[in-house]
């Protein structure tokens, strides 16, 4: 089984579950439902399942947290480099990005900087 979007000239897509099949040699297909009411996101969902995918109730369910660190002492540190325009050493001619990832070991790692 599969969903299929089938395009109609003048009106929305005509989105159909079907099921393929043989028939004396030639592969042949057949319309179980007409999904074309349905939801997007409803249709989404039964396409991952049709896939072999797994369903949840709310998406916060399909992941575990397993640990979740504070980034205000990182924007803190960051904010002070770039006041006191030391980021430019730490990361010359480079992006803010570059300056963060060299940032974010450190305030990470046992330093003064982290209050864990």
């Amino acid at each position: 089984m599969y969903i299929e979007s089938v395009p109609n000239r003048n009106s929305p897509p005509a989105v159909l579950l079907r099921e393929s099949y043989r028939l004396n040699g030639k592969v042949k297909k057949r319309t179980l439902a007409n999904l074309s009411k349905w939801p997007p996101a409803l249709i989404e969902g039964l396409r991952v399942l049709l896939k072999g995918g797994a369903a949840v109730a709310r998406l916060e369910e399909a992941f575990d947290i397993e640990r979740a660190r504070p980034h205000g002492h990182v924007a803190a540190v960051l904010g002070t480099l770039k006041r006191l325009r030391l980021h430019r050493l730490i990361a010359p001619q480079r992006s803010p990005d570059v300056t963060a990832e060299v940032i974010l070991p450190i305030s990470w790692s046992g330093s003064v900087f982290n209050a864990d």
